[in-house]
This record gives structure tokens, C-alpha cells and sequence, in this order.
């Protein structure tokens, strides 16, 4: 008797989620959106409450934190994002997205090209030295050890590199179209894109760690090193203006 009934809740859980299957893959389109947009809502809230933990732990942030923080268990946060290499990639593309909106706003000012040099790498450094935590849990997570978290350590570099080259793909954009570099412009701008945010970030590292001068002083340092060739190239015949 006992089997016979198990095997009868093993039938009808088979036939409701047949029917949910079935309901799913003929849901009117309106619905079909109203799910995803739930979804989408959903996800930005999670990523929200990452943020929260993130600003408080830092590279310490971990999954069970972030967990608690948005109300729901871990599972629930991994069916949303896989992993922790999955939550970080969201939380890199969440931030890269507002610190590039920042970095055009700066290139398009309305002001001389050294001005908007300067605002350039003055938008980024602001960026990391506003949220240090932020940028600690993007660039250096915490080092995996005895008994650490195993949510709390993976490999950084696996993970930051796609970031870093997103900025230097994006200013290297800005640089081709803005400026006429002649033959091999285009090569020449993606040197210069990856080239500026490699020093970007190297120097802004250095600096956020040690801070052996202001931030208004290592942006001067930085344009002046830049300054050479770049204000020498001319604009682009037809183009935005660098």
C-alpha cells in the first residue's frame, strides 16, 4: 500500500509539472513579459543588497552575507547568478557600466582637451577612492586560506582582466573616433585605450594604497605624462572632437 501511494505522488507530481511545462511554453506573450521584467526586477534587487555587502565587507563579501542581507538563502542567490564568479561578473558590469557613463561625460565636456584629460582621470580615481571597498572586492578579492569561506577566494585575475580590457575596448573607441591618428589609427588607438587604463589602474592602485600625494596632484602627474603625443594629434575631420 505504502508503495502504491508513492508511486501514485510520484505520478502526479510528473503530471503538475508536465502542466506546468505545458503552461509555461503557451503563455501569451504579455505574460512572458510581465515574468521577465519580474525577473529582471528581481535580480537588480539582489545585486543591491550585494552592493550593500560589498561597501560593508568588501573582499570579504561572501555569499552567505549577501544571502542574508537580501532575505533569501544561498540556493536562491545561485539560481540568480550560478555562483560567486557569476555574481561578480554582474556587480563588474553593474559598476563598469556607471564608471563609463562618467569617463564619456568627461571626454564630451565642453572644455579644452587637457581639461577633459584631467577630468577623465579625475573621474576614475574618484570612482576608486569613493568606493575603496567597491573596488577591493572588484580587483582584490579576499585570498582563499585555511578554513577562509570557499565563497570568499577566487582567482582574480580570471575575473578583473575581462573588466579592465571592457575599459580599454571602450576608450580605445572614444580615442579612434574622436581623433585622426593617421595610417594605423586604428591600431594606434587601442594600444593608447588599453596603454591609458593600464596606468590608470596601476597608478590608481599604488596610489589608493599608499596615498603619497593628492588625488588632484596624481591627475596632473598622470595628464602630463599623457600630454606628448596627444596634444599634438589632430580631430578627426567630421568627428566629435577630442
Amino acid at each position: 500500500m505504502e508503495n502504491t501511494q508513492h508511486d501514485g505522488r510520484q505520478q502526479a507530481t510528473a503530471v503538475e509539472q508536465s502542466a506546468a511545462d505545458h503552461g509555461a511554453a503557451t503563455d501569451p506573450p504579455h505574460t512572458v513579459r510581465r515574468q521577465q521584467t519580474a525577473t529582471e526586477r528581481r535580480r537588480r534587487e539582489l545585486l543591491e543588497a550585494a552592493d550593500r555587502v560589498v561597501l560593508r565587507d568588501g573582499p570579504d563579501a561572501s555569499m552567505n552575507a549577501i544571502a542574508a542581507e537580501a532575505g533569501i538563502t544561498k540556493p536562491i542567490l545561485y539560481r540568480h547568478f550560478g555562483d560567486k564568479g557569476g555574481l561578480y561578473r554582474a556587480l563588474a558590469v553593474r559598476h563598469t557600466d556607471a564608471l563609463l557613463d562618467g569617463l564619456r561625460a568627461a571626454l564630451d565636456s565642453p572644455v579644452p582637451r587637457r581639461d577633459r584629460v584631467e577630468a577623465t582621470l579625475d573621474t576614475y580615481l574618484t570612482a576608486i577612492e569613493t568606493r575603496p571597498q567597491v573596488y577591493r572586492f572588484l580587483m582584490h578579492p579576499a585570498d582563499e586560506g585555511p578554513g577562509a569561506d570557499k565563497d570568499t577566494g577566487f582567482d582574480v585575475g580570471r575575473h578583473s582582466a575581462p573588466l579592465l580590457r571592457r575599459l580599454g575596448e571602450e576608450l580605445a573607441k572614444v580615442i579612434g573616433d574622436r581623433l585622426d591618428l593617421g595610417p594605423g589609427g586604428e591600431e594606434l588607438a587601442r594600444v593608447w585605450g588599453h596603454g591609458i587604463v593600464g596606468m590608470m589602474h596601476a597608478a590608481g592602485d599604488w596610489w589608493l594604497r599608499e596615498r603619497p600625494c593628492s588625488r588632484a596632484q596624481l591627475v596632473q602627474h598622470l595628464a602630463d605624462l599623457l600630454w606628448g603625443r596627444l596634444a599634438a594629434a589632430g580631430d578627426r575631420l567630421g568627428g566629435p572632437g577630442f
